[in-house]
C-alpha cells in the first residue's frame, strides 16, 4: 500500500473499478461516488488536512458513525427538503454501502486493512413493495408513446423500446446498451442481454416484441452488426434521458402517476407474470436477479392486488 496516497485518487480510481470492472449500473457508480466525497470532505475537516490511505487505515467506528451523524443532521436543516424518516434510513443505508464498497476495494488494491466500516449498523427500512401499471396502460404505452415521437422513424425506434421493455422485463440500461448484433446472438425467438455485474441471461421474445425490433430494424439509420440498437438523432447510443421524458409525456397525457417511468415497465413485467401463475424461479431467471428475496416482493404486490380485488368485490368488505 502506498500510504501517502491521496485518498481522492483513490475515490477516483475505484469508481473507474466500479464501472469498467464491476460494471455496476451508473446511477449507482454516481451514487457511491456522491456519498464518498462527502465522506473524504468530512474527514478532512475532521483531521484537518488532506486525507490520505494510511488516514483512511485509522479511521475508528466513532470516526465514520461522525460523518454520519453529520449527514443525518445535514438533511434535516429547514433550508434543505423535507424528508421521511424513511428516507433517511435509506439515504444512510446507502451511505454504509457505499463506505464498504470502498474499503473493501482498498483492501483489494491497496492491502489496507480497517474493519470499522464492517461493524457499522444498517437500519431497518420498509420493503418499498414495485409499483407497476395495469395492464391496460402497460399495453398501450408503446403505442401511445410511439405516436408522440417527433418523426416517423423515432416512432418506430420508441414502439420498439417500450414493447421490449414490457414484453421482456428489461432494465432500461440493459437495453439501451443493446447492438444490432444481440438481435441474432441468442436465435430468432432469443435475446442475450448483458446485466448488473456483468451477468448474462437469456430471455425469450415475444411475436409482438419480435414484429416490433424488425419494423425497427428496417427503418434503423445505420444497421451495422456494432451499431447501437436504439440510437439517437446523431447516431449515437440513445440517452435514457430521451427515454424517459417520452414516458413522461405520454403518462401526463394520460393522467397516470409520477411512477409511471420505463423501470416501472419492469415492474409490470414480473407483477402481471405472477398474477397470470408463474413461478418465482422463473421470473427470477427472467428478471436477471441474483437473489430470490428481491423476486418476492413481487408475491407482496399479487397479495396486495389480491386484497384490493376482494375489498372492492365482497359485500362486507367495509364492515367493521
Amino acid at each position: 500500500m502506498t500510504a501517502s496516497l491521496m485518498a481522492l485518487d483513490a475515490l477516483r480510481d475505484w469508481t473507474e473499478w466500479l464501472t469498467h470492472e464491476k460494471r455496476s449500473s451508473p446511477r449507482t457508480v454516481e451514487a457511491y461516488r456522491h456519498d464518498i466525497l462527502l465522506a473524504l470532505t468530512f474527514f478532512q475537516q475532521h483531521l484537518g488536512g488532506e486525507v490520505t490511505l494510511a488516514d483512511l487505515g485509522k479511521l475508528s467506528l466513532a470516526d465514520l458513525r461522525a460523518w454520519l451523524a453529520h449527514e443525518t443532521a445535514r438533511s434535516e436543516k429547514p433550508t434543505r427538503r423535507a424528508t421521511s424518516a424513511d428516507s433517511r434510513a435509506r439515504s444512510r443505508a446507502r451511505h454504509v454501502s457505499a463506505l464498504r464498497s470502498f474499503f473493501r476495494y482498498l483492501a483489494l488494491r491497496h492491502d489496507l486493512s480497517n474493519p470499522a466500516p464492517s461493524l457499522l449498523a444498517t437500519p431497518r427500512m420498509k420493503k418499498r413493495l414495485p409499483r407497476p401499471l395495469g395492464q391496460e396502460a402497460a399495453l398501450a404505452a408503446a403505442d401511445g408513446i410511439s405516436d408522440d415521437a417527433e418523426t416517423s422513424q423515432a416512432a418506430l425506434r420508441d414502439r420498439a423500446l417500450f414493447t421490449l421493455l414490457y414484453g421482456t422485463g428489461l432494465r432500461i440500461g440493459e437495453a439501451l446498451s443493446l447492438d444490432i448484433r444481440d438481435l441474432t446472438n441468442a436465435g430468432q425467438n432469443m435475446l442475450r442481454v448483458v446485466g448488473k455485474g456483468g451477468k448474462e441471461r437469456l430471455v425469450p421474445l415475444l411475436p409482438a416484441v419480435i414484429e416490433a425490433l424488425e419494423s425497427w430494424k428496417a427503418a434503423h439509420p445505420s444497421p451495422a452488426p456494432d451499431a447501437p440498437l436504439f440510437c439517437g438523432v446523431r447516431g449515437g447510443r440513445l440517452n435514457p434521458g430521451v427515454a424517459q421524458r417520452a414516458m413522461r409525456n405520454w403518462r401526463k397525457g394520460e393522467g397516470l402517476p409520477d411512477s409511471a417511468t420505463p423501470h416501472a415497465l419492469r415492474h409490470s413485467f414480473a407483477t402481471h407474470l405472477m398474477e397470470g401463475g408463474a413461478d418465482l424461479r422463473t421470473i427470477q431467471e427472467l428478471m436477471g436477479h441474483a437473489s430470490l428475496s428481491t423476486t418476492q416482493a413481487y408475491t407482496l404486490a399479487d397479495e396486495k392486488h389480491l386484497l384490493d380485488v376482494w375489498r372492492k368485490a365482497h359485500p362486507r368488505a367495509d364492515q367493521g
